[in-house]
């Protein structure tokens, strides 16, 4: 087996759009439906979020199937330019685990124009959060408008940043047209199950 075998997600997103979070909810979402799931999560220089996937999966998932990627550049440089390092870290998880299923990669923060190589990630989240303003749809990029999925994350907080949430709905409408979007809130978990039934049907084909 190899990365050609197992499927990939990528979730990418602006720095505290949630997409640490995000991860936080569907690892245990999808180990509860009976996958088998990895985790990557890709820093500039350091291993700060795989460390926190380490401790919060500690009693959830195999140690080695838990890794961190040092880019040592840009964010978008080891999910989209050169993947290399991610996929070679996918590879030695399933040497390790022959039955895995499912592999989620969180990129590091990066800005509206980050996307993933499709040989790395058959499917891609892009997280964005109410907190950056209710005009960031409309603001496009190739990462709200070509994701598989945009989640629009910290739904919570509009009513304190001024958002509205019917503009964000209608704005990511016109932007995405037929393509999905979900509104999240990872502090009560709302819309965790939605995003959970897109990445099943189009990823795991449940």
């Amino acid at each position: 087996m190899g990365y050609r075998d197992v499927a990939k997600v990528g979730l990418g997103g602006p720095v505290g759009s949630g997409k640490t979070a995000l991860v936080k909810h569907l690892v245990p979402a999808l180990v509860e439906e009976g996958y088998e799931v990895g985790v990557i999560a890709n820093d500039i220089m350091t291993q700060e979020d795989a460390d926190v996937f380490r401790e919060t999966f500690a009693d959830l998932l195999p140690e080695d199937l838990v890794d961190g990627v040092e880019t040592g550049a840009c964010p978008h440089t080891g999910i989209r330019e050169d993947p290399s390092m991610n996929l070679a870290a996918i590879d030695e998880f399933t040497e390790r685990h022959p039955d895995l299923d499912v592999v989620l990669i969180e990129s590091g923060g990066d800005n509206l124009a980050a996307t993933f190589n499709p040989e790395l990630a058959d499917y891609f989240l892009f997280i964005i959060s109410v907190a950056e303003g209710e005009d960031i749809p409309r603001k496009r990029g190739p990462g709200v408008t070509q994701a598989d999925l945009l989640v629009v994350n910290k739904t919570d907080l509009a009513p304190h940043v001024d958002a509205d949430l019917d503009v964000i709905e209608a704005d990511a409408a016109t932007v995405r047209g037929d393509d999905p979007f979900v509104f999240t809130n990872c502090k009560d978990g709302s819309g965790i199950d939605e995003t959970l039934e897109h990445i099943e049907r189009e990823v795991l084909f449940a």
